[in-house]
Order: C-alpha cells, then structure tokens, then sequence
C-alpha cells in the first residue's frame, strides 16, 4: 500500500517538474523575441546590412572625381498625420564629398504628436558606403499642432564604394525615410499653466 500511495506523489512532482520547464521554455522564448529586434538592428548598422547606413563622426578626407546620384524618398505611416518631404529630390556629389540636405516635416493634427524615422539605402549594396554625420533620424522628434520643422541630413558616399566588385557600378542610391509614431513623454505644467514641450536636438 505504502508503494501505491508513493505513485501519485512522485507523478505529481513529475507532472510540476514538467510545467516549470514549460514555463521556463515559453519565457525564455519570449525574451530572445524581444532582444532579436536590437540585435538586429546593430547588426545591421555595423556591416551594412539590408541598406542601413552608417553613422561617422568625421567627414571623409578623400573626395573623388566622380559623382553619384542620390535621391530622396519620405513617407510617413499611419498614426502620424504629417506632411513629410525633402526639400530637393535629388543631388549629384562628388563621391566622399561631405553635403548636407534638407527634409521638412509639418503636423497637421490638432496635437502634439513624436515621431522617429527609420531609414535605409537601396540598392542594398551601397548601404554600408553610405555614411551620416548629422541626421535627424538620431533623435526622436516632436511636432506641436500646426508646427513644421526643417531637419537637415550630412552626410557622404565613402570612395571605398568604387573599389567592391559588388558596388564598383552603381552610380544611383536612393536614401528612404519612413516617420513611425513614437510614445512621447507627459507634458510638464509651466508656470503659465499650460504645457512645456522637451526640446530635441537633431
């Protein structure tokens, strides 16, 4: 009798044993899911990957005499009612010389809305020669009702592009931009009453 009460006790812990693993499996999937996004967004700013430009504190030292077409395309996805456009669609540089261009982006809601630009370079294979010193899409961006914005791009195509086999003759890039609503933060009262909105630097 005693081995038949034993049974159930050793089945039930057996049947935990088996539930903590369950768990313990559902959880850890759930967090690789989470970090795979970071992760591989790093990736791809480090080698270039999928047409993700690359991010430079210095200007290029070498500059070409050759030029590249580059052109411009904005869009901006539901939940932000904004007018995104560049202020030129395309420009024509010397490869490795370092210039600036500008988007403009106006709110036409009736409140303050946060967006943030996701961006990237096609063809691909010109993305990891595609270098930025100065962009708005560092930042998160605010926009009160009725505001618009100038927002300026640095940036240079690095010369390294004409010596890869698979670069060496693309001689157009497109750099895209696509706002995507952001949470913002609580405004703050001022002493007006009213709402103090936080400043960003692009």
């Amino acid at each position: 009798m005693s081995d038949n009460a034993a049974a159930p006790k050793k089945q039930g812990r057996n049947n935990g044993a088996v539930v903590i693993m369950c768990l313990s499996f559902v959880f850890g999937m759930g967090a690789m899911s989470y970090a795979a996004v970071p992760l591989y967004r790093i990736f791809c700013q480090v080698t270039g990957y999928n047409g993700t430009t690359q991010r430079v504190d210095q200007m290029s030292s070498v500059v070409l005499d050759r030029t590249m077409r580059v052109t411009f395309d904005a869009n901006v996805a539901p939940g932000l009612q904004w007018d995104f456009k560049p202020v030129e669609r395309e420009v024509n540089p010397k490869i490795g010389e370092t210039i600036q261009v500008n988007f403009t982006a106006e709110n036409r809601s009736n409140e303050t809305q946060r967006g943030q630009a996701v961006f990237n370079v096609t063809p691909g294979e010109a993305g990891v020669y595609f270098n930025k010193v100065q962009c708005f899409c560092f930042t998160e961006t605010d926009l009160k009702p009725g505001e618009k914005l100038d927002m300026p791009v640095v940036f240079y195509i690095d010369p390294e592009i004409v010596k890869a086999v698979e670069s060496k003759n693309i001689h157009t890039v497109t750099l895209s931009y696509t706002f995507y609503p952001k949470e913002g933060p609580k405004p703050v009262a001022s002493n007006e009453g009213g709402a103090v909105k936080i400043e960003k630097k692009l």
